[in-house]
C-alpha cells in the first residue's frame, strides 16, 4: 500500500534530505587512495549524528556499518572495513538517516584520482539516468515511466541495469511501496501521483546485469566482474513536478525544498 506524505510531511523529509546531502562533499573529498572504508563510515556517521539524525543503515536488518561503501564490481551494500581505496577506484558510498521520524537515503559513485574512460563513461550515463528517470517523476504519470526512461538511456549507451535490486518508496520506513525498478516499460502502474515519496536508485554495470552476493552475507558485486556505479535520490512528487529532498542547494534552487511554502 502506498503511503501518501501531506505537505507536513513532506517538509520534514526535505530537512532529513539537506542534511543527508551535507554528507556527501566531505565524504566524496575523504576518498583518497590509501584512505580506509571504515574512516568513510566514520565520516558519515558523526556528521549524522552531529545534525540530530540517526545512521538509519546501522542496524538494519543487521546491517554492521552506518553507510554503505562499494568499490569497483562491488555494485551496492559493501560493508565498510579495513580495505583502503586505490587511485583509479569507482567506490560506491549509500547514505540513509532518520530525522524527526523520517528518513532519507541518497547516493553516488566517486572516481578517485584519474580513472579510465570507459569509467568516467559509466558514471556519466548512470547519473544521467537519474536525472532521466526524476523528470519522469510527474503527477498522472505512470511509475513504469521511471523505469522505462532509466533503462532505455542506459542501454542505449551499452550499459546494463541490475535487475535484482530496485528503488522504493520511503518515508517513516526506508522501505515502503511502490518498488522502483530501473527497468520496465512506459505507462506500468501505479499512476503517479503528489504525496508519494521515492528513492530513485540507477545500478548500472559495465557489463551484464547479473550479480552475486559475496559470502558476508550484504556485499553486491557484478558477476562478470566488470565495473559498477550507482547514483540516488530522495524525490517527493509534487503538483508542480519531482522535488528533489535530497538535493544540495544550488542557486537555481533545484533539489531544494522551500520549508515555507512546500510543493505538494
Amino acid at each position: 500500500m502506498i503511503t501518501y506524505k501531506t505537505k507536513y510531511e513532506i517538509e520534514l523529509m526535505a530537512r532529513a534530505g539537506r542534511l543527508l546531502a551535507s554528507v556527501l562533499p566531505p565524504l566524496q573529498a575523504a576518498c583518497e587512495p590509501g584512505v580506509k572504508t571504515i574512516e568513510l563510515d566514520r565520516i558519515a556517521e558523526k556528521l549524522i549524528r552531529d545534525g540530530g539524525a540517526t545512521p538509519g543503515f546501522l542496524g538494519y536488518h543487521g546491517f554492521p556499518r552506518s553507510i554503505c561503501v562499494s568499490i569497483n564490481d562491488e555494485a551496492v551494500h559493501g560493508i565498510p572495513g579495513n580495505r583502503k581505496i586505490a587511485a583509479g577506484d569507482l567506490v560506491s558510498l549509500d547514505l540513509g538517516l532518520v530525522l524527526e521520524g523520517f528518513w532519507a537515503d541518497v547516493g553516488i559513485t566517486v572516481g578517485v584520482g584519474e580513472i579510465t574512460p570507459e569509467a568516467r563513461r559509466l558514471l556519466e550515463v548512470t547519473e544521467e539516468a537519474l536525472n532521466v528517470g526524476i523528470a519522469k517523476a510527474q503527477p498522472g504519470g505512470w511509475l513504469g515511466d521511471i523505469s522505462s526512461a532509466i533503462q532505455s538511456h542506459v542501454e542505449d549507451a551499452g550499459f546494463s541495469v541490475i535487475r535484482q535490486f530496485v528503488g522504493h518508496g520511503i518515508g517513516r520506513q526506508m522501505h515502503e511501496d511502490p518498488q522502483v525498478p530501473n527497468f520496465g516499460r512506459p505507462g506500468t502502474p501505479p499512476r503517479l501521483k503528489a504525496g508519494m515519496t521515492l528513492a530513485i536508485e540507477p545500478m548500472v554495470n559495465a557489463g551484464a546485469f547479473e550479480v552475486y552476493m559475496k559470502p558476508d552475507g550484504w556485499t553486491i558485486c557484478t558477476a562478470d566482474g566488470s565495473l559498477s556505479a550507482y547514483f540516488e535520490h530522495t524525490v517527493a512528487i509534487t503538483e508542480a513536478g519531482p522535488l528533489i529532498l535530497t538535493g544540495q542547494p544550488g542557486p537555481n534552487g533545484r533539489g531544494q525544498a522551500d520549508l515555507r511554502s512546500p510543493r505538494a
